[in-house]
């Protein structure tokens, strides 16, 4: 099964969420409908705009970590 890393920004503000997933389509969906109160909740719509594809849960989980770790949103920016 493949897992994704995967980028989603904020259609209304400046913000972008990092996430890693096995169905990134499923998560976008989730993170614009969910009612509970959540980060994602504040700043719908949310569109995806990357995601990358790795072999193994653990590979992806690793890439989410280091984009996570990136000090500066302007390197999110595509």
């Amino acid at each position: 099964m493949k897992y994704f890393l995967y980028i989603l920004r904020s259609e209304i503000k400046e913000t972008y969420y990092v996430g890693m997933s096995n169905n990134p389509d499923r998560r976008l969906h989730f993170h614009n409908t969910d009612d509970r109160k959540a980060h994602t909740s504040r700043f719908r719509p949310w569109k995806i705009v990357y995601t990358q594809a790795f072999g193994t849960k653990e590979e992806a989980f690793a890439a989410e970590q280091k984009v996570k770790s990136w000090k500066s949103k302007k390197t999110l920016r595509p």
